[in-house]
């Protein structure tokens, strides 16, 4: 008889936790289904758009690197090499056209500068001003990806000065917009910008 109450008693007890258990195993179930990917990989690029987009890349970084010796003037940013990616590898990409290359790096700039001036460099901040400077990229349709990192690069180096925006932001992305507008369209399949 006591092992009688005992079986009802782990049973009230199990159904009780089934309650909580169960869908808690289904949302986590659910998650797993949603990041397992299964899609397939895009197509590999032709040996044609992989040399342009190597050729690309050299020829940008290194006309920038180059000029910024000569000028004595810092035209480089780390930031440049992702923006590099996205104008010789995906040039038909949305986030590759000119007006998001130059515009987002520029606004976000200006959000890098305005937190380090006015708001200083703390680890909050840092996150405000990229999530600041990505809001500010969607709002005026000129998300660039790699612009996401302007803030930081001017909040960790905590000497920028508002020139920042003009040298190395708007000089070394109208350079590398120019070189793009050659590289991206010796191809005759190619054309690019789709738009300004």
């Amino acid at each position: 008889m006591k092992n009688y109450f005992m079986i009802k008693l782990l049973n009230k007890r199990q159904t009780g936790l089934s309650r909580y258990f169960i869908p808690i195993l289904t949302q986590m179930t659910t998650f797993f289904k949603k990041i397992r990917g299964g899609a397939p990989l895009p197509s590999r690029p032709s040996i044609w758009h992989t040399l342009q987009g190597l050729i690309g890349g050299a020829i940008g970084i290194s006309v920038v690197a180059y000029l910024s010796h000569l000028t004595a003037t810092p035209l480089l940013i780390a930031p440049l090499g992702a923006t590099c990616v996205l104008l010789f590898a995906v040039p038909d990409a949305p986030l590759a056209q000119p007006r998001n290359v130059i515009a987002g790096h520029f606004l976000s700039s200006l959000v890098g500068l305005i937190f380090l001036n006015y708001f200083g460099t703390g680890t909050l901040e840092m996150g405000l001003a990229v999530g600041c400077a990505i809001a500010l990229m969607q709002f005026t349709r000129t998300v660039h990806p790699p612009a996401g990192a302007d803030p930081l690069v001017i909040m960790l180096g905590g000497t920028a000065s508002w020139q920042f925006l003009l040298t190395p932001v708007l000089a070394s992305t109208i350079l590398l917009v120019l070189i793009a507008l050659v590289v991206n369209n010796v191809d005759k399949e190619r054309h690019w910008p789709k738009y300004w």
